[in-house]
């Protein structure tokens, strides 16, 4: 039950900072009344949040035992250009410096067709791994909300590791091997599903789970929506409903131009989106809004030559058609450009009065 909580003056007092993203300067955290944990629960269990929740408000838990074994390796700073991480498949993942992340070498395929997948997969025995150990190393930040981000994937972008990028989205339209996938993706999503219970095991206080698969890229999706029905939908659904089931949300992370694919996340179960910048993220939320938390994308401004007045109107424009009662949305990383000192203080305190009078 959300709690009526007056607005005060001194919640705009910094109380500490955090550290800012991929090393950019530190985030002020301002003297909530409750705490960004308790916004995100509200928004997503109440539709109601406090005030208009930003994505600072929620921090992610990928361990190594995760990112080594199934993601694509250790991230972060320290690692040269060049290192390999094998994977608990048997795929080595290349860290690139330039791109900060890792790929699996291209044209070098695993699977040079996915019905050689039983012969050549082995689904790996998660159990056997020090997830007591990794919890151990891990100190939460319980003032955010907490998910774990499981990169990489279980559909799509799998495939992808598995066989390389054309290979695989071919297979998703030759029905030679359209069982052999469907069969590949239920083995997936069982081990999906084994790895939520495992974090929610260990990592208790979890609040979601965030799952990867990339759809699209600048200008269209990867693939059709007959496809996404036929061959996605239904994974989803049994992970989404999983995550669930073990009193946590499921939120996802999909890169690319895929907002017309946005009916088979709503109906997959997912609770939130962050779309990139190409698609229409007003509409998304006007039309989607009430059954899937969008992250809305503020229109663009230049904060070097937009006053402190018109940045703060921007803010209440931006939290009045982003707000109706029962639509929550989030400011979410891609539109970090608007995350301004005036914007945030303005979209703060105008939010905190406005949820508060209903």
């Amino acid at each position: 039950m959300l709690k009526k909580i007056p607005f005060s003056p001194e919640e705009h007092k910094t109380a500490y900072e955090m550290p800012g993203m991929f090393g950019g300067p530190p985030t002020k955290i301002r003297s909530y009344p409750v705490s960004m944990r308790e916004n995100i629960q509200s928004m997503y269990y109440e539709k109601a949040p406090y005030w208009f929740p930003t994505s600072s408000e929620t921090t992610m838990v990928v361990p190594d035992i995760y990112n080594i074994n199934l993601g694509r390796g250790p991230m972060g700073a320290g690692l040269e250009d060049g290192h390999i991480t094998v994977d608990s498949f048997g795929l080595k993942w290349q860290w690139v410096q330039s791109a900060g992340g890792a790929t699996v070498h291209p044209g070098e395929p695993y699977l040079e067709n996915a019905n050689e997948w039983k012969d050549k997969i082995k689904i790996p025995d998660i159990d056997s791994w020090d997830w007591a150990g990794a919890a151990e190393a891990h100190t939460p930040d319980m003032a955010r909300a907490l998910q774990t981000s499981l990169i990489n994937g279980f559909w799509f972008e799998r495939l992808i590791s598995f066989m390389d990028f054309a290979p695989a989205a071919m297979a998703l339209l030759d029905e030679d091997q359209e069982d052999a996938i469907k069969e590949l993706f239920e083995a997936l999503t069982d081990l999906a599903c084994k790895v939520v219970d495992k974090f929610c095991e260990f990592y208790p206080y979890m609040d979601g789970i965030n799952v990867h698969d990339d759809w699209g890229a600048q200008k269209n999706p990867f693939f059709s929506d007959d496809v996404a029905r036929r061959l996605f939908l239904p994974y989803i659904k049994e992970l989404t409903g999983h995550i669930h089931s073990k009193g946590r949300f499921a939120t996802l992370h999909s890169c690319g131009h895929i907002d017309t694919r946005c009916n088979i996340f709503v109906e997959g179960g997912f609770d939130a989106w962050d779309p990139m910048p190409m698609n229409d993220t007003r509409k998304l939320y006007q039309d989607w809004g009430d059954k899937i938390v969008i992250s809305v994308i503020p229109d663009r401004f230049d904060p070097e030559t937009t006053s402190e007045d018109e940045q703060r109107q921007r803010a209440r424009d931006y939290v009045d058609e982003f707000s109706v009662p029962g639509k929550p949305a989030m400011l979410g990383f891609y539109g970090a450009f608007a995350m301004t000192p005036a914007f945030l203080s303005e979209m703060y305190e105008y939010s905190r009065k406005k949820f508060l009078a209903r």
